[in-house]
């Protein structure tokens, strides 16, 4: 039997996670709308941007987000468990979540700590437009996957409501 605490605290959890992730999102399309244009515009030289000391490294800003935001939807999963329905769809998007951030640990994350690195070398050769072009094209449909991860979570979210509700 399911007890309105329990959706209380379903509800709780995915309402969390589904914050956490529209607040990725935010950042991740800031990131996709100003910054990567600007350091795939022309590199070498746009990739200075990452250059030095005080250049810019979203590393531990997106290894923490992701940390915290994956630990809440686990969390979510686990007390929205015994809700079937909502169980069946969180599995669904966690598959699609974590099959995109597989993604971005082989591909993107390595992709650009290379791009980081050459900007650090004063004798840069080969050229890059290719490679940063497909990075920032393949980049718009991570983005994408994520954010309609995140819509997928709000029709739960609606669902709990009425269900506590009713």
């Amino acid at each position: 039997m399911i007890t309105a605490d329990y959706v209380s605290r379903a509800e709780t959890w995915l309402f969390i996670t589904t914050l956490i992730y529209f607040l990725m999102n935010g950042a991740q399309l800031f990131e996709t709308a100003v910054i990567v244009p600007k350091w795939t515009a022309s590199p070498p030289d746009s990739l200075q941007l990452f250059k030095g000391k005080y250049g810019l490294d979203f590393k531990t800003f997106w290894i923490a987000l992701h940390s915290v935001h994956e630990i809440t939807f686990i969390l979510a999963i686990i007390f929205c468990w015994q809700l079937e329905s909502v169980r069946n769809v969180l599995l669904v998007l966690f598959g699609i979540h974590f099959a995109v951030r597989v993604w971005t640990i082989l591909y993107f994350a390595p992709a650009i700590m290379e791009f980081q690195k050459v900007a650090n070398v004063t004798n840069q050769e080969a050229d890059l437009r290719p490679r940063t072009a497909l990075w920032k094209k393949l980049n718009y449909i991570r983005v994408g996957l994520f954010v309609a991860v995140s819509f997928g979570l709000v029709p739960l979210c609606v669902y709990l409501i009425n269900l506590k509700l009713s």
